[in-house]
């Protein structure tokens, strides 16, 4: 089959991606080796955060937190998304000088969405938080979603644009055939001159065999959710000094993360969580608000994601004309999604983007100069 673009990966990055060139015309193949948000588009924490982003991320996710915003205009659904904002707690005069330091240097990148409030304006946010906070660094419209229904609606739109998308379509070989890339997969062989890879937690697997190597890790984040109990909490809530995300859902449930990882057997795809990290992230909730010591744990999970050394992502171009990957978003990539679609987008349809992605190339991993690779002519 022969295509104009083949999109390995069908997760958030490669359906945004595949949405946004379908809208300039382009005809897409979406491929994905089990289905659509098995591993981390489906099963995240969907945090909507400009809070206390890389710098270099800054511009990008401002520009999709306008996105999200609007998003029923460009998905035709709401996906879930509230706007509640974010705050990051100081416990101690120390957490708030760190937090004060944080938020001079995002002003001083010319960015106002990050600033300081103080004790009195936290509690009036959050009045069931313990007493022993100072204040904090807060979004105002942070917020949000839902992950899988914002992958079924990216999935969907892509899809009413004429996106095809094959599921259970294992990547077993790249190679390049007379000008186009060859994909070859148990349910057939894919042609395109153009190959973007989205494979998340798999992805260098493929830049591999394109001859691209990257340092990526797969990790497996856990998470866990409470029953439900009457609405206590507006704001999205982390810590200046401890490992946090924490929410209270629409249903009253509280949605506890806090970077502690599974463990992973990445060849048999399989996690085992680890209660003891878990713990941790209990006891830090307790330590913010005392009141919960009864509520109980439901259910905990753990996805499989794709890190990178400096927890930056891979977004652009590759070394050899054709290839263009976007992965290893580090846990943080879902407020990204959106406009990382039209960064790929731009990229492939008019040769560069309007945003600035120099911190992002797959370069920084290479000496820029390909290995050998398998090519059949």
């Amino acid at each position: 089959m022969k295509t104009e673009v083949i999109i390995i990966g069908g997760g958030l990055m490669g359906s945004s991606t595949a949405l946004q060139l379908a809208l300039r015309g382009y005809k897409c193949l979406v491929l994905d080796r089990e289905y659509p948000g098995r591993h981390a588009s489906g099963v995240n924490a969907g945090g909507l955060r400009r809070l206390n982003r890389h710098p270099a991320e800054i511009p990008l996710s401002v520009a999709a937190a306008k996105i999200w915003l609007n998003i029923r205009d460009l998905l035709d659904s709401d996906c879930g998304t509230q706007f509640p904002g974010q705050i990051r707690v100081a416990e101690n005069e120390s957490d708030m000088q760190k937090l004060e330091a944080r938020a001079r240097q995002v002003e001083k990148l010319g960015y106002h969405h990050e600033e300081i409030i103080d004790r009195e304006e936290l509690y009036q946010l959050v009045p069931a938080l313990s007493p022993h906070c100072l204040g904090g660094l807060m979004c105002r419209d942070d917020g949000f979603g839902q992950p899988f229904h914002a992958l079924t609606a990216f999935r969907y739109k892509a899809s009413s644009l004429g996106v095809e998308f094959r599921i259970g379509a294992r990547v077993d070989q790249v190679d390049q055939f007379k000008g186009d890339w060859r994909v070859q997969t148990p349910v057939g062989s894919f042609k395109a001159p153009i190959l973007v890879n989205t494979a998340g937690a798999w992805a260098h697997q493929i830049s591999q065999n394109l001859g691209e190597p990257v340092p990526l890790s797969p990790g497996s984040p856990m998470m866990m959710v409470t029953e439900r109990i009457p609405r206590f909490l507006d704001p999205v809530l982390g810590a200046a000094s401890r490992k946090l995300s924490f929410k209270q859902m629409p249903n009253g449930t509280l949605l506890i993360g806090g970077a502690h990882m599974a463990k992973l057997d990445f060849n048999r795809e399989r996690t085992e969580i680890e209660w003891r990290k878990l713990a941790v992230s209990a006891r830090t909730v307790l330590a913010l608000f005392p009141q919960l010591k009864d509520v109980r744990i439901v259910r905990s999970w753990a996805g499989v994601e794709a890190f990178m050394p400096d927890h930056l992502p891979v977004i652009g171009p590759g070394l050899e004309p054709g290839i263009f990957h976007a992965f290893g978003f580090s846990a943080h990539g879902f407020q990204l999604s959106p406009v990382v679609g039209q960064v790929l987008a731009q990229l492939i349809a008019e040769g560069m983007s309007e945003f600035p992605i120099e911190a992002f190339t797959i370069e920084r991993f290479s000496s820029a100069k390909l290995i050998s690779k398998q090519k059949v002519v």
